[in-house]
């Protein structure tokens, strides 16, 4: 596979730990913790990201003839559509009544997590682009014989690339925090309208009123007792949603191993007990909300726990913004305001790509048009006070 005067090699691996930790964190890079390969590994080697719940990897490895290693994509060979959050059981849907077949299909992503981030892991400074790893996925798609390869909560820069190389463009939504130089969380709180200031100051008022005490345990500090409680909380959330607990008992263990200070778990307490917590991921600028569970019911607990502890915590790191995960409209009243999310896509049949531009070129405005009104929805000052 040509890549300027270079002559590259693709391999792929049903186990991370066929690819050197340093091979990987050197075209991940060090920002976004969802793509390293602390993370990642420890998905697979805690049972949650496997053949069984239908995530059997199949990364992507581009080699120079010397065999080193200069780019890599986190792929997997997926039987359904579950833990993606980018929703395409209709495509799926209208190829099978169509006689094709859709499942497997390969998804470059980081399972159960809508974290925005880089998903073609290039190393700096060998000259591989977009087009070629592109270029290298379709040739594994046609190899395998599969019906299509998603590039899921990419980076705008891939979904640009990706689109010149042919792929499919698509758009979704999330609601994330921007720190605008904040000292204080009381900052933060002098950025709003004076209407949305006191509504804040009242849910937190009543949140740290209910007799919980609240704490931020990141590395050593996270103990094995609050790995159980957190994973009774995950287990709980999971039932009342009627979803599937993906993930493990030891994923978390390992990740506290391996990711030391970059996990954050927000806990809240009532006599020494915890009754709820909230799983975080650090990156360089950013702040990860992940999962969060809750046994018992206190007000405004959850916005405490997920939305103004993580500011607080963001604002006293200088970090950038902070992600708190899919969906929540209600977000935009604390301060979490819409921002686009980008997939891209390569589907082998012709039929249905044809299909599939259309819908994806009509959804893009839609929600273009839907983040412009939500953005009038928003809690910070217009000019009044």
């Amino acid at each position: 596979m040509p890549d300027g005067s270079a002559t590259l090699t693709l391999t792929l691996h049903p186990r991370i730990a066929e690819i050197s930790a340093a091979d990987w964190d050197a075209c991940a890079g060090g920002g976004n913790p969802f793509v390293s390969h602390a993370f990642l590994s420890a998905l697979e080697d805690s049972g949650s990201a496997n053949a069984r719940t239908g995530w059997l990897p199949q990364h992507a490895v581009l080699r120079t003839e010397a065999g080193h290693v200069v780019a890599i994509a986190p792929m997997y060979a997926k039987s359904h559509s579950y833990g993606e959050y980018v929703f395409d059981h209709g495509w799926a849907n209208a190829l099978e009544q169509a006689g094709g077949r859709y499942y497997p299909k390969l998804q470059v992503s980081v399972p159960f997590s809508p974290v925005p981030g880089p998903r073609l892991l290039r190393r700096p400074g060998t000259g591989v682009s977009v087009a070629t790893l592109a270029g290298a996925l379709e040739q594994a798609c046609g190899s395998l014989k599969l019906s299509s390869v998603h590039v899921t909560f990419c980076s705008r820069e891939e979904w640009d690339g990706l689109g010149d190389a042919g792929w499919l463009k698509r758009t979704g939504m999330q609601f994330h925090w921007e720190n605008e130089g904040y000292g204080s969380f009381d900052d933060f709180l002098g950025a709003l309208s004076s209407r949305k200031r006191k509504v804040l100051r009242r849910e937190r008022r009543d949140a740290n009123a209910a007799g919980l005490t609240f704490e931020a345990l990141s590395g050593a500090d996270i103990q094995e007792r609050h790995w159980d409680a957190f994973y009774a909380f995950y287990q709980s959330t999971v039932d009342r949603k009627w979803g599937s607990a993906y993930l493990t008992r030891s994923f978390f263990s390992l990740l506290s191993e391996r990711l030391g200070d970059k996990v954050v778990l927000m806990f809240a307490d009532l006599d020494g007990k915890p009754v709820a917590g909230a799983l975080n991921l650090a990156g360089d600028e950013a702040l990860y909300g992940r999962n969060w569970g809750c046994k018992g019911d206190w007000p405004f607990l959850h916005f405490e726990l997920c939305y103004y502890r993580a500011i607080d915590w963001a604002i006293e790191r200088g970090l950038k913004r902070v992600e708190a995960g899919a969906q929540g409209r209600h977000k935009i009243q604390r301060g979490y305001l819409p921002q686009p999310t980008y997939s891209a896509h390569w589907i082998a049949h012709k039929g249905l790509r044809r299909a599939v531009a259309s819908f994806v070129g009509e959804e893009r405005a839609a929600i273009e048009a839907e983040m412009a009104a939500l953005a009038e929805e928003s809690p910070f000052r217009k000019g009044e006070d």
